[in-house]
């Protein structure tokens, strides 16, 4: 099989989707890999790195043409005229937060596939852990910036020092994205508390974090309660394929401290704060009723070493099988891919994704 590793265009993105040690796996099985000229500069990888495993350099015409493609994000609009009928898909494409993404694959007829919403048997994402890993340290890294004065935040040190209290941390969400921002939270020094509504997955992570971590069921009103007393917010709720649910409204933040933090990191679903709006690495904070919002929407993309390592780590098995038995046949040996469909043959097969396009188109 032909596969074809563009350049990512969106803004201040600077992953790449396969590595060199993954060209090398598909190059040895006999496939042909096309790597756009410079796609793997912002990772650390140069052209030479790809040519010397045998890899074909060429430009992004040269690899969306080939039949599977495989990237990190969603294709942006000056990609949308390179879909084809007869190419198959492989990134991450949130279309519940883009649905002009959808409404391009749909018209193009591709079969796409998303690392997002491909679950295995336990319920878990494999493809999405990586990067809600790095997202939900980032998120404190970036919410302790974006906290300090010149910044536009209050001017708290989350870590406080001897004799001063240290910040307050309120996460919303106990899955990946938010264990992760509580255990660096929690590394900080600050005083940090998780929400989730699932009190099963309260027990689990007591095991784990519990004693250091405060662990809160979730409710409107214990929202309200604590994010009154937060330094930062890391919001990291997340509902498979769908839009993420609105946890914090407009006129909860009244009750927030000036110069307070908020970190959405469910953008990339359309947010679960209502004030939330996409924003970028370049230009990543605004203020909205005194409250600093920081929704970048491709956050590990800020760290793209670490990150395209990670990503690669957990999709070069399933980009392996696809190009080995095409994607029914790789969907047979992994299932999780059965869920990770989303458009085919100009439809989107993915019940929880199509809720989320219609629920964007009405809002």
């Amino acid at each position: 099989m032909r596969v074809g590793v563009p350049r990512e265009t969106k803004s201040d993105e600077y992953r790449v989707a396969v590595t060199p040690a993954g060209v090398d796996e598909l190059v040895r099985r006999g496939h042909e890999v096309w790597i756009e000229n410079q796609a793997g500069v912002g990772a650390g990888f140069e052209d030479p790195d790809y040519e010397r495993v045998g890899a074909m350099m060429g430009d992004a015409a040269a690899c969306w043409g080939c039949d599977l493609v495989v990237k990190v994000k969603e294709p942006q609009r000056d990609e949308f005229s390179l879909l084809r009928k007869d190419q198959t898909l492989f990134t991450y494409l949130h279309l519940a937060a883009y649905p002009e993404v959808a409404d391009a694959l749909q018209a193009a007829r591709t079969t796409s596939v998303a690392y997002e919403t491909a679950e295995d048997a336990k319920g878990r994402l494999p493809l999405l852990a990586p990067m809600s890993e790095v997202a939900g340290r980032l998120s404190v890294q970036a919410g302790a910036q974006a906290l300090e004065k010149p910044a536009g935040g209050r001017g708290v040190l989350l870590g406080g020092v001897a004799g001063v209290s240290p910040g307050r941390v309120v996460v919303i969400g106990g899955g990946r994205v938010g264990v992760n921002a509580a255990i660096i939270a929690s590394g900080m020094q600050a005083h940090v508390a998780v929400l989730d509504i699932d009190l099963g997955r309260l027990r689990e992570l007591e095991l784990v974090i519990g004693g250091r971590i405060e662990l809160l069921h979730s409710t409107r009103l214990a929202v309200e309660e604590q994010i009154a007393e937060a330094d930062l917010v890391v919001g990291a709720v997340l509902v498979p394929g769908d839009r993420a649910p609105r946890v914090i409204t407009r006129d909860m933040l009244g009750v927030m401290k000036p110069g307070s933090v908020i970190v959405d990191v469910a953008v990339d679903q359309g947010g679960c704060v209502e004030t939330t709006k996409a924003t970028t690495h370049s230009d990543p904070t605004y203020v909205v009723d005194d409250v600093v919002h920081y929704c970048v929407a491709n956050m590990p993309g800020a760290v793209p070493v670490t990150s395209t390592r990670a990503l690669s780590n957990a999709t070069l098995p399933y980009v392996v099988a696809i190009a080995d038995h095409g994607l029914d046949g790789a969907a047979e040996r992994l299932p999780a891919l059965t869920t990770g469909i989303n458009t085919r043959g100009g439809e989107v097969v993915n019940v929880a994704v199509a809720q989320g396009i219609a629920q964007a188109r009405q809002a």
